[in-house]
């Protein structure tokens, strides 16, 4: 999975012309600041626009109470909540609202199912993890051990992707659940679910997929998909910290999770124990409507789009962007001589987003990391919560440097970036 030599040369097409940049930009506070720092941190959390910034303000402001009561103020929390639900339930295309659960971050919704399926495993009880996922979506699944789950490992390759023709093998029976990721939050791999949860299937088994990293890059379609839970965090998708659980309805209905008595034994309620923070999910409505404005805009259509379609729009035009930003990030990369794990095919740049894991040559990546916070870029090193993927490619307790952007990111601060490695790979 060590892709040096394997770089394109450069190469330019019309999308940056086409795709907003400017206007996204003027859309994030935090990206217009003096002096200028350049988010390259992204992985950890992105940046919010104003208008999350608004909604969360008006929430505290007019109407922080708490719901289900009678008054003006609780009925507004009440509607806020459903709106939100809505939007959620339109961004990863839900059947219904009632399969979207709120709460504090995608982990806890992972151990809220995990412990819920340890209850009910019997001759299925075999679960799938993979070496290349987010430790919490794959220790939260070890823990079932106690339980009598009994675990398979789906083995990410050395072309840096987890492949189905690996997964069939590993089902049969006994498969109750496999777990992973849909995008590798630490070399940017994206995983063909739906061809996963197609094999699953077929085995009679169910699957839940991690989005958080995927969340900000590309469109989410749990029906396309085939999956059968998804987990998402706000806080990716230029949104609060919080995080949300898709299930199908049907499974969501049969999970045994603690609930108070007056609580119906029905969801989303029998999923969202305790109060969340409801300004949190106002901003995670907002950003909803943040990326239908931005699909809005770009719509050549004479007739409004619908908000699904505003939403796919935008998302198209975001991946096509990104993906220049993965080009122009291997060919710096490439030209300070770094060690990047994952595809840097340009032939498939269409299977990662633009996370990248690298290593410059002699040069301990905590070092890198610190000269270019010192240069005003945020970028980030260590195993990225992912330490098996780490031991698979090879690389010692210090990790890797993670460099990740998103669609408010440019190609002149990919240059400025490029520049500070070569002047970091000189002086060292």
């Amino acid at each position: 999975m060590q892709g040096k030599g394997t770089f394109h040369p450069r190469s330019t097409t019309s999308t940056t012309a086409s795709f907003p940049i400017d206007t996204v930009r003027a859309a994030f506070p935090a990206l217009n600041r003096v002096p200028e720092f350049i988010f390259f941190d992204n992985a950890a959390g992105a940046q919010v626009p104003q208008i999350v910034l608004d909604a969360v303000n008006h929430h505290l402001i007019e109407c922080n109470v708490q719901r289900g009561g009678r008054y003006a103020q609780s009925r507004e929390v009440d509607a806020s909540i459903a709106r939100a639900r809505r939007s959620v339930a339109d961004l990863v295309n839900a059947r219904d609202p009632n399969e979207i659960a709120f709460g504090m971050n995608a982990t806890s919704f992972i151990r809220l199912v995990s412990l819920a399926i340890g209850q009910t495993l019997s001759l299925r009880n075999e679960i799938v993890v993979t070496d290349m996922d987010h430790e919490a979506n794959v220790a939260t699944w070890l823990g079932l051990e106690r339980n009598g789950a009994k675990f398979l490992w789906w083995k990410v390759r050395e072309n840096g992707l987890l492949e189905v023709e690996d997964l069939a093998p590993l089902l049969s029976s006994k498969t109750r659940l496999v777990a992973c990721t849909l995008g590798s939050n630490a070399i940017g791999s994206i995983v063909d679910v739906a061809a996963a949860a197609t094999v699953t299937h077929q085995a009679g088994g169910e699957i839940f997929i991690d989005a958080v990293h995927y969340g900000p890059h590309g469109l989410i379609d749990v029906q396309a998909l085939d999956c059968d839970y998804l987990v998402c965090s706000g806080y990716k998708i230029f949104a609060p910290h919080m995080g949300f659980l898709w299930g199908r309805l049907d499974l969501l209905r049969g999970l045994p999770t603690f609930r108070e008595d007056f609580v119906a034994d029905e969801p989303p309620g029998k999923i969202e124990a305790g109060t969340f923070i409801y300004e949190n999910v106002a901003g995670m409505d907002a950003a909803v409507r943040y990326l239908e404005e931005l699909g809005c805009g770009l719509s050549a259509e004479a007739q409004p789009l619908s908000r699904r379609a505003a939403l796919q729009t935008a998302r198209a035009a975001i991946r096509a962007y990104e993906q220049e930003l993965s080009v122009e990030m291997l060919d710096v990369l490439n030209d300070c001589g770094a060690r990047v794990y994952g595809i840097t095919d340009i032939n498939r740049i269409a299977q990662r987003v633009p996370t990248l894991c690298f290593n410059l040559p002699k040069i301990p990546p905590a070092r890198v990391v610190e000269e270019l916070a010192r240069r005003g870029i945020g970028a980030r090193d260590g195993h990225m919560y992912a330490p098996r993927l780490m031991k698979r490619l090879g690389l010692p307790s210090s990790g890797a440097v993670r460099a990740s952007l998103v669609h408010y990111n440019t190609h002149d601060e990919v240059r400025k970036f490029g520049n500070v490695l070569a002047e970091i790979t000189r002086s060292c």
